[in-house]
């Protein structure tokens, strides 16, 4: 008998289990009887989101307004640069930052960079990187983590400051009248896919030889070869990159200055600030602050630097955002610009949308928690350009962007940011290390700490 009743008694914990690991349909009748319960607000609201944007019906009145647009230290800003259907937002934000600091150098009223010429090398060098990468891990299994990694990201149209600073210095730089954009470098996706189709095949082919016992110097030779069919394609895309180019330099009134023949790297030389250095500085609160981490395989070229960066607090970073705004030298800036944009007015605001009243719950995690959980990462890559800060308590009230999102998005082609956005969904800022505290520098001479690259704060976030 007391048998029995341990029996019943484990039917009966089975069945409590069952419960709450599946909906059941009691746990069904008690969604449904809080949902019988539910207000005639909760019914319009219904019938709203079922033919409109929840952005639109969340939108706070008191945000709406754009606000003033006064900043007290300002980077000029020219032509709109604008990457159309496209994830080059990186390479347009350092060409960005190239051509300030160069038309200020060189008294010039505007000048813009190709980005398609830096491009067409950057997938030539990735197209390199993953297969170099894929005959160094030959010997390892299929299903190892790294090697998984590689096939997964073969190729893509993003990537980081680092890339511009080694492709440029590797390459030189054109101006965008030597070689123009082309309809598959504004609309990348379609080019992207079949590249990675083919050089997954290529790859493929690499851990074949290696298993029937052809050598590094054959599999490498192979490669080469391989490369040739990718050097094609990039060219019939995106055109062939100029050795040389006729360009004439023209004055802030529009006077001729000079008109001669140059190389990418000439050019490079002549007009960059190639003195500059940079240390990329980052606000990731998963890791240990004032420590330098390193990112494997993200990189752009193969004999190329990993990103690197200097762990920091974000009222740490702020100051060397300051610092060099003062001197009106803009910087490389990225975010998770999904979260609370106003495309409309241009602002970047935790008010901007009031999720929590529409629908009745809330959104508590916070920036660790997000990264955690991949609910945020940087997605976007800008030029932070000014700031605008308080005189009477010196406190920062806002930043200002250069986007390259066109002149017709957000305000002027540029967006607002309040400084709570700043803190919660700012990632990283690369900054002249003339305005670099030498405290820092030391820092950052520290030997890296290295994390895979399928770490989650560089994985894309939800947009």
């Amino acid at each position: 008998m007391k048998r029995l009743i341990l029996s019943i008694a484990a039917l009966g914990m089975t069945a409590v289990a069952s419960a709450q690991e599946a909906i059941t349909p009691d746990v069904l009748r008690l969604l449904q009887a809080g949902e019988a319960s539910s207000s005639v607000a909760d019914k319009a609201l219904r019938n709203a989101m079922a033919r409109t944007s929840v952005a639109v019906l969340a939108s706070d009145m008191s945000a709406l307004q754009m606000g003033d647009t006064h900043f007290t230290y300002e980077v000029p800003v020219r032509s709109v640069t604008d990457q159309q259907s496209s994830g080059r937002c990186w390479l347009f934000t350092g060409m960005n930052v190239l051509r300030h600091k160069a038309a200020r150098m060189h008294n010039m009223r505007d000048l813009e960079l190709s980005q398609v010429y830096l491009f067409f090398w950057d997938q030539l060098e990735k197209s390199n990187l993953f297969l170099q990468g894929v005959i160094d891990t030959r010997n390892l299994p299929m299903d190892d983590r790294l090697v998984d990694w590689l096939f997964q990201n073969p190729l893509s149209d993003g990537g980081t400051f680092c890339g511009v600073y080694d492709l440029a210095r590797k390459y030189g730089v054109v101006p965008r009248e030597a070689m123009p954009e082309t309809y598959s470098s504004n609309h990348t996706a379609q080019i992207s896919m079949l590249l990675k189709w083919k050089l997954r095949e290529m790859a493929l082919r690499y851990r074949t030889m290696g298993e029937e016992g052809k050598s590094l110097r054959q599999i490498e030779a192979q490669k080469v070869e391989d490369l040739k069919t990718v050097w094609h394609i990039l060219t019939l895309a995106y055109g062939v990159p100029p050795a040389t180019f006729t360009w004439t330099q023209r004055d802030d009134k529009d006077k001729v200055v000079s008109s001669r023949e140059y190389t990418p790297q000439e050019f490079y030389e002549t007009f960059m600030d190639t003195s500059a250095d940079y240390v990329m500085v980052m606000n990731d609160p998963l890791r240990e602050y004032y420590k330098v981490y390193e990112i494997d395989y993200d990189r752009h070229t193969y004999d190329g630097r990993n990103w690197t960066y200097l762990n920091l607090p974000a009222d740490e970073i702020k100051p060397l955002a300051v610092a060099s705004l003062r001197d009106t030298v803009a910087m490389y800036f990225s975010c998770d610009v999904g979260k609370y944009l106003n495309r409309e007015n241009g602002t970047l605001d935790l008010r901007n949308f009031d999720y929590e009243s529409l629908l009745g719950t809330t959104f508590g995690m916070n920036k660790r928690e997000r990264i955690l959980t991949h609910a945020s990462a940087s997605s976007h890559a800008m030029t932070l350009i000014g700031v605008d800060i308080d005189t009477l308590t010196n406190r920062i009230e806002k930043w200002e962007i250069e986007n390259s999102w066109g002149k017709t998005s957000g305000w002027n082609g540029k967006l607002i940011m309040t400084d709570p956005w700043f803190d919660e969904y700012m990632f990283r800022l690369v900054i002249d290390t003339r305005y670099v505290p030498a405290k820092y520098l030391d820092m950052y001479r520290q030997k890296p700490i290295r994390l895979p690259a399928w770490d989650p704060l560089f994985a894309s976030g939800d947009e």
